[in-house]
């Protein structure tokens, strides 16, 4: 049976660490040092035996990501047989543009998309550029609908609440041959979804959720409004998952740049840790 390789290439809120405009604990050390660093949140799923690999969301930080998948994999040269896109948030599909003639021309390279983020890519410039040119080859995704990117392989949306200014947001799940993985980088609350984030992580082997925020305290110290901005805090998803723990392997992604568990100290880190619970770092792999 082929062998499948989650990668996680970026692990940070959109804006990445550092962060644009801030000069805090964390991201000055970020400037200074760059292995606290961090990209938007995005992972491949690496294909060894087929020379091949797929991209979850294409970030700001594309050209590094796509880097450190064909160095790490041996796939100079070879782009993405396909993308798939959570939502139009600033982290989560600005880099289709490198796909661009400005940068790689592409031909024709697939991307999976709800229905209302197909329609702004179509319609509105200078996305509708890359489909002019056929350098992006749209494909409409439906909540629950599977997508097989492989015999053994596939990958099935699940629309999650937030913030849809534009489009509708999708987490998805990641069905290997012998591992399933729930991805939900961005959610409002977890008692808005209509599905039970117990019930959702207890079917999974491997769980990689939003962690934009440790507790309301990493809003107030940058001067920003939760109200603003939601999304579960890690305080609240450990206390709902932590009877999962022992069965299922939970990772925190999607960081925002104030959020203590990236702290050097690694105080945080190390409560989080001692809970059962995981912090997803760049490169990471997990063999589905």
């Amino acid at each position: 049976m082929s062998k499948v390789i989650l990668t996680v290439l970026g692990t940070a809120q959109d804006a990445g660490l550092p962060h644009p405009n801030c000069f805090c604990k964390n991201c000055s050390e970020a400037m200074e040092n760059p292995q606290y660093r961090r990209h938007a949140a995005s992972l491949a799923i690496v294909l060894p035996e087929e020379n091949a690999w797929h991209l979850i969301d294409a970030t700001p930080d594309l050209k590094e990501q796509m880097a450190n998948v064909q160095i790490q994999y041996n796939l100079q040269g070879q782009l993405m047989e396909s993308i798939f896109l959570t939502h139009a948030h600033l982290g989560h599909y600005p880099g289709l543009l490198f796909l661009g003639r400005e940068a790689i021309g592409a031909k024709g390279v697939p991307v999976f998309a709800g229905s209302k983020m197909k329609k702004l890519l179509e319609e509105h410039a200078p996305w509708s550029l890359l489909t002019t040119l056929e350098n992006i080859k749209l494909e409409q995704i439906e909540d629950g609908q599977d997508v097989p990117i492989s015999p053994n392989v596939s990958i099935t949306p699940v629309e999650v609440p937030h913030r849809n200014e534009f489009t509708e947001t999708f987490g998805f799940w990641i069905k290997g041959p012998n591992k399933k993985v729930l991805y939900i980088p961005d959610i409002d609350q977890w008692h808005e979804w209509n599905q039970d984030i117990y019930d959702a992580c207890k079917e999974a082997d491997i769980c990689l959720l939003d962690s934009t925020f440790h507790s309301v305290e990493d809003l107030e110290k940058i001067g920003r409004s939760y109200g603003e901005i939601p999304h579960p805090l890690m305080t609240e998803t450990m206390d709902r998952l932590q009877d999962l723990v022992l069965q299922t392997e939970i990772y925190f992604t999607h960081f925002n740049h104030s959020n203590p568990a990236l702290d050097s100290d690694r105080q945080v880190r190390n409560q989080i840790e001692e809970a059962g619970f995981h912090i997803a770092d760049e490169m990471m792999e997990f063999i589905l």
